[in-house]
């Protein structure tokens, strides 16, 4: 079952936690749903030279306050805070509601799945060679201290006439053990000569306590 599952959506209330942290009535739920994502959309496409790994979002009564995660903040932030005033701004207009946003840096990049399989994909469609690439990215995460780590590139790799799949495995990734932090995303790698190869990537971080 461990093998079938999203691991984040396999290990929710045991390690993971949600994305979107609120509640509504049948009625509100789509259209709080489809925002969240309109919102996630929009932070993740004009935000992406800052690293942007994760957007939490959080609704009371009142206010909104979204958290987003990067490996680059000052890059979000910019020179006295224009920069997120004006991201503040723009997102304000958009749902017509004022909201609060905390900028939360990754301390270390290496251990986020979607910012390696970003760094991979984009590697990719700069036609670097994808074995090497994920040879050399397996090792960095280890070095980061990851438990393991685990890529797969689906697709018409290094443009070949025949899709094939290629997986690397450094260490341990237990997907079937929920005490096992896994941490885990999908990134697609936009090629002109050998259309999309779909990059995954687990990194276990260990073991944590669960109550």
């Amino acid at each position: 079952m461990g093998q079938k599952v999203n691991p984040i959506a396999f290990r929710l209330s045991q390690v993971k936690n949600w994305q979107s942290k609120w509640f509504a009535n049948k009625r509100r739920y789509k259209e709080l749903l489809l925002e969240d994502i309109q919102i996630r959309d929009k932070i993740m496409s004009n935000l992406r030279h800052a690293g942007v790994a994760n957007v939490e979002i959080e609704r009371s009564v009142n206010q909104i306050t979204i958290n987003i995660h990067v490996s680059r903040p000052g890059i979000v932030i910019g020179r006295s805070g224009t920069g997120i005033e004006e991201i503040k701004k723009n997102l304000e207009k958009f749902i017509n509601q004022k909201l609060k946003i905390n900028v939360i840096e990754i301390k270390n990049p290496d251990l986020s799945a979607f910012l390696v399989a970003r760094s991979i994909a984009d590697q990719i469609e700069k036609r670097f060679p994808i074995k090497r690439v994920m040879a050399r990215t397996a090792e960095r995460v280890k070095s980061a201290g990851a438990v393991g780590v685990k890529i797969v590139c689906s697709g018409r790799i290094d443009g070949a006439e025949i899709a094939r799949r290629e997986k690397l495995v450094i260490g341990s990734v237990p997907l079937q053990t929920l005490r096992s932090n896994i941490d885990f995303a999908v990134v697609p790698a936009k090629t002109v000569t050998a259309g999309v190869v779909g990059v995954k990537v687990w990194i276990n971080k260990g073991k944590k306590e669960t109550n």
